[in-house]
C-alpha cells in the first residue's frame, strides 16, 4: 500500500471508530495535539471531542464516502474526505449531512496520525 492509500485508509478507519464510539481507536489515530474545528467554528482538543462522543453529544450512525483525496509530502499529508453522514449532535434528531473533512496528518514513529480536522458541508 502506498502512502496516499495508507492515509485514505486512515480516514475510513476514523469513521468506523466514530460510528462505533471507539475512543481508544480514535486516540491511536489522533496526534496528542490534534484539534477539531466544527462547522460552527468551535475548536476542540482531542480529549474534549472524545468526551463529547462518549457522552452522547455527538452520535454518528453511518458514513458513505463519496471521495477521499490525499496528498503526501514526506512526513506530512493533507486529506479531504467527502462523506454522507447520518448523525445526531447536540441533542438534535438524526439528520443526514454531506460532510467535508479537511484533515492534516503527520507521520510519527512510522504511523500516520491526524493533527487537525475542519468540518464543513458540500
Amino acid at each position: 500500500m502506498d502512502e496516499r492509500e495508507a492515509v485514505r485508509e486512515l480516514y475510513r478507519t476514523y469513521w468506523k471508530y466514530m460510528i462505533g464510539k471507539d475512543a481508544d481507536g480514535l486516540r491511536r489515530l489522533m496526534a496528542d495535539d490534534y484539534v477539531l474545528m466544527h462547522m460552527t467554528g468551535v475548536r476542540q482538543s482531542k480529549e474534549t471531542f472524545l468526551r463529547g462522543l462518549l457522552d452522547g453529544t455527538f452520535n454518528y450512525y453511518a458514513a458513505e464516502h463519496d471521495s477521499i483525496e490525499a496528498t503526501v509530502h514526506g512526513d506530512t499529508a493533507e486529506l479531504i474526505g467527502k462523506s454522507r453522514v447520518l448523525a445526531a449532535v447536540y441533542g438534535g434528531r438524526r439528520n443526514s449531512w454531506r460532510l467535508r473533512g479537511d484533515f492534516t496528518l503527520r507521520k510519527e514513529n512510522g504511523a500516520w496520525r491526524f493533527t487537525s480536522s475542519k468540518a464543513s458541508v458540500y
